[in-house]
């Protein structure tokens, strides 16, 4: 009963309060005013009474405890006439007032202002920074390679523009970045020497575009948004861009769309100096290359973190009038791969004999800018070890591809390219088999490669158990969204993303997806003793390290490695060229070969040997990759740029990285 009296006083005193609140400023102030003077007078009281030096008689007393109360809050406290003292009342409150209000105008203008500025509306005064437009899950990946790519720099800074509140911008990329590298991001004091400046604003709107300074900029990163729509707003940010820049600038535009026929129009929309990427197309590529050569996506990722060896130029110097021969051995700590030449053209392993002119710049991999010196390593090349090998002809192979997505038909189509003839691919999915086959690069005729299609779920043990998946001599594993049964009918006109009978895509439930088939073809492997070559495509990075496969398998996480390749070509525009052409099935492209086709293994041999075998057989050595480390990280056996004077001992199951003509 006590609790409860007790409760219900409570509840009144505070229905009381809320009352009293909601009464008004006069209300507010007059009770206000009333708490202070039933506190003060009662306090100044004590003290005059307890003041042994305080007036005898009552009046003097009472004059004393006036002036304490006039002096604690402000009022004067004067004593004399009535007049008097009411003039000084009057004085005191308009002064109390007037400071009062002043302090009022400051405040509020402050909060205004505060408020803006975490509202990230006012203009960034920057030059020569880098423009991130957008948002998605590629931002951390993009504004981590960044800050690696400006770690030298004295002064840099990165701003990002998106239609989010800037503080939750600045949190999120300050717990990715701290999650990462252990270090926290600054965003008023910056993050070692580049600073983060998050803006709020729609991408697709000019003016709120000029709140980043695209103009001044020395580059402007276009990332795709999740969703279907996200390559329309690729490409309206890209036509806002041209309407906030009208005058073209120094600046490099990068940018990535996710449908293959979107491409042409953003790149349109992007200008003739703008860089568009086809994140389909190219995660096709690199699936097909990784699943014949595996190891490739190691060194890919190698190549396109700043954190390792990656591709730079250097001037020819004293190599003008020289061969392109005999510039692969001029290099001790960097590997040569081609020429870029004054007009900006990129050559990729040019024949030997090519002459270098004297506005050519070096191709090569380095550890940095600064490691790129001229050290000749001709005298370290031991004759005695090379050998000469054939190269072999293709085999025909068997391929498995599970699951179905909107890049299932480029890798059907790129797979026709690589493979040898009378090679057969399985396609195990979800998907409608007749749209399925009606599906550009399906529909078309192959030379190389015959398909057939077998509907079902690869999440299905059974089913997969069924298929002897440990016969195939390469396994794809895609994803692909669940969904009901389609029902056949008339296949509709073909088209490049025409509708297979799935789901809307999302990479959340894709990985999920996969992450089980990956579970049950580590289950088969282990119980056939035989584990397939398998290369495996993700969205998240996240989801790749909880992937139940063995260490340094094949992986292509598709937002990483489009976030990686963006972020390079920002920092160097002629590499657009370098890896449209590595990942094109003409051209060259990198390669992962045997050891034993170039130098005998019953030795140790120089890194400059290999160089030089490999020269002979117009290919440009870049690194090795020895069976022995494939699986312990985080290098996985690989390893890029080595010195040329470096001696090893290689074994008959090691392989060579060149790059070389398909």
């Amino acid at each position: 009963m006590a609790q409860r009296h007790a409760t219900s006083l409570a509840l009144r005193l505070r229905y009381r309060f809320d009352h009293l609140m909601a009464g008004g400023t006069t209300a507010l102030i007059g009770w206000f005013a009333l708490a202070c003077l039933a506190v003060v007078v009662p306090a100044s009281t004590v003290l005059v009474w307890s003041d042994r030096a305080a007036p005898a008689t009552l009046s003097g007393r009472l004059a004393a405890v006036w002036v304490s109360v006039g002096q604690t809050l402000k009022i004067g406290g004067a004593v004399g006439s009535p007049l008097y003292v009411l003039a000084s009342v009057v004085l005191a409150l308009v002064a109390l007032l007037f400071v009062s209000t002043l302090v009022g105008l400051i405040t509020t203008g402050i909060n205004r202002r505060i408020m803006l500025l975490r509202r990230g509306h006012s203009t960034v005064l920057e030059s020569g920074h880098t423009v991130v437009l957008g948002w998605s899950d590629q931002i951390f990946p993009v504004v981590g390679e960044l800050l690696a790519a400006n770690a030298n720099q004295r002064r840099s800074a990165i701003a990002v523009l998106a239609p989010k509140d800037k503080v939750e911008m600045e949190e999120e990329i300050s717990t990715s970045l701290t999650g990462a590298a252990g270090t926290s991001a600054g965003f008023s004091t910056g993050t070692g020497t580049t600073r983060i400046i998050c803006r709020n604003g729609r991408t697709t709107d000019p003016t709120a575009l000029a709140r980043v300074s695209p103009g001044t900029a020395k580059a402007v990163l276009v990332l795709p948004p999740e969703g279907d729509t996200g390559d329309a707003q690729v490409v309206k940010t890209l036509l806002a861009l041209d309407a906030a820049v009208p005058e073209p600038g120094g600046a490099v535009v990068v940018a990535a769309v996710r449908d293959t026929r979107s491409h042409l129009t953003a790149r349109l929309a992007a200008g003739p100096s703008g860089h568009v990427l086809c994140v389909d197309d190219i995660i096709a590529r690199l699936l097909v290359q990784t699943a014949r050569e595996p190891g490739l996506s190691l060194v890919y990722q190698e190549l396109l973190d700043f954190a390792g060896d990656e591709f730079y130029t250097a001037a020819a110097r004293g190599l003008a009038g020289r061969t392109f021969g005999e510039a692969l051995l001029a290099f001790s700590t960097s590997s040569v791969v081609g020429l870029l030449h004054a007009d900006g053209g990129v050559a990729l392993n040019p024949d030997p004999g090519t002459t270098i002119g004297a506005g050519d710049r070096i191709v090569l991999v380095s550890e940095d800018d600064d490691t790129a010196v001229p050290a000749d390593a001709s005298s370290c090349v031991d004759e005695d070890a090379i050998v000469t090998a054939r190269p072999g002809a293709p085999e025909a192979e068997r391929l498995l591809l599970l699951g179905w997505n909107r890049r299932a038909p480029l890798v059907v189509e790129q797979l026709d390219q690589f493979v040898g003839p009378g090679s057969t691919l399985d396609v195990v999915s979800l998907a409608d088999e007749v749209r399925t086959r009606a599906a550009p690069g399906v529909a078309e005729a192959r030379t190389h490669l015959e398909v057939a299609f077998r509907r079902g779920d690869i999440t299905d043990p059974e089913l997969l158990a069924k298929l002897d998946v440990p016969a195939y001599d390469r396994v794809i594993v895609i994803g692909e969204t669940g969904h009901e049964p389609v029902p056949h009918a008339a296949a509709p006109p073909p088209a490049r993303a025409i509708d297979l009978g799935l789901a809307p895509e999302t990479g959340t439930e894709s990985d999920d997806r996969t992450l089980v088939t990956l579970l049950h073809l580590r289950a088969i492997g282990e119980a056939a003793g035989r584990e397939p070559s398998l290369t495996t495509e993700m969205s998240d990075d996240g989801n790749r390290l909880l992937a139940p496969a063995r260490e340094g398998a094949d992986f292509i996480v598709s937002g990483r490695l489009i976030s990686l390749l963006m972020t390079q070509i920002s920092e160097s525009p002629y590499l657009a060229a370098v890896f449209e052409e590595l990942f094109e099935a003409e051209g060259n492209e990198l390669h992962l070969k045997p050891v034993t086709d170039y130098v005998r293994t019953d030795r140790e041999v120089t890194f400059a040997t290999l160089v030089e075998s490999a020269r002979r057989r117009r290919e440009c050595a870049v690194g090795y990759r020895l069976r022995a480390g494939a699986a312990t990280g985080p290098a996985y056996g690989v390893q890029l740029n080595p010195d040329k004077r470096q001696r090893v001992r290689f074994g008959e199951h090691d392989w060579l990285i060149v790059l070389a003509e398909s």
